[in-house]
């Protein structure tokens, strides 16, 4: 693999600045479709069911993330399910078909993710003070928080995949794979023939998210992806303010991340290197 992973255009872009949003996770559309019933709402969930990759997914599609999906469809953005990416603890990847071609799909799970964990990153957060303890709100809320991420990500020029929806607690946004289906490669996946050059495009990346006020808390080699020869940057739902009292701490951790897997490829990097780099104001090349 031999692609030289250009940097993401920001020549047109306003750089965000450091203010926040507060985000609303009250009762959605999908919510009273659920409470609702009606005829279509329940053939709708009838024919999704039946669907074969859905039928071992019993604790992903409740009867309001059916909802949500049906929303989806009548907004237009879904028309059809493909079968899933990547299936994990607290969310499944799905392809889906959408008015542009594919499109990829996040449901998180209500009741199986970690509710303890997302606290962590969401005590703090200016976007979403005064949640309360209702998990199911805190769900919604790591739903949303991703979406913004997302769009905050890319104003800053990151390439990410671009959010397209977001409706309870599901996602859609853009999928980065091929139109077979084959979805793009980890870092950790591939063999990077220019560690040097893909390198300096995370460390960018990672700088620019701190610009823009934003510490993603997991960034590594498995939240980076190869697509077309282009590095993306994925799974920003942890990723947190620079106002939150663990930021540090989770940027930190973030460059050494960076640090070591380079470091393994062949390169002389610091956890200071990277650090450094992504926290002052105008950085040496």
């Amino acid at each position: 693999m031999s692609e030289e992973y250009g940097l993401l255009d920001t020549e047109a872009v306003d750089a965000p600045g450091d203010e926040w949003e507060e985000l609303d996770v009250e009762d959605t559309e999908a919510d009273r479709i659920a409470r609702k019933r009606d005829r279509e709402f329940l053939e709708f969930r009838k024919r999704l069911k039946d669907a074969d990759q859905f039928k071992v997914e019993e604790s992903v599609f409740d009867d309001a993330t059916f909802a949500a999906v049906y929303k989806l469809v009548q907004d237009g953005h879904i028309e059809a399910f493909g079968g899933p990416i990547s299936t994990g603890k607290e969310a499944a990847v799905y392809t889906a078909l959408g008015p542009d071609g594919t499109v990829a799909v996040k449901v998180y799970r209500i009741s199986a993710s970690d509710f303890r964990q997302m606290r962590d990153y969401l005590d703090g957060d200016p976007r979403f003070s005064g949640i309360g303890s209702d998990k199911s709100k805190v769900v919604l809320a790591w739903v949303r928080k991703e979406f913004a991420n997302l769009q905050r990500a890319r104003e800053a020029g990151v390439r990410v995949p671009e959010p397209i929806a977001v409706e309870r607690n599901v996602l859609v946004m853009e999928y980065v794979g091929d139109d077979g289906g084959q979805r793009g490669h980890r870092l950790a996946e591939v063999h990077v023939e220019n560690p040097q050059t893909a390198y300096e495009v995370v460390r960018e990346y990672a700088r620019r998210l701190y610009s823009a006020g934003l510490v993603h808390g997991d960034l590594s080699e498995y939240n980076v992806v190869v697509h077309d020869g282009e590095l993306y940057v994925i799974d920003l739902g942890q990723a947190v303010t620079v106002h939150h009292p663990n930021s540090r701490e989770f940027l930190e951790r973030d460059c050494r991340n960076v640090a070591n897997f380079f470091a393994r490829q062949g390169l002389d990097v610091t956890t200071e290197d990277v650090l450094d780099y992504v926290t002052e104001a105008d950085p040496e090349p």
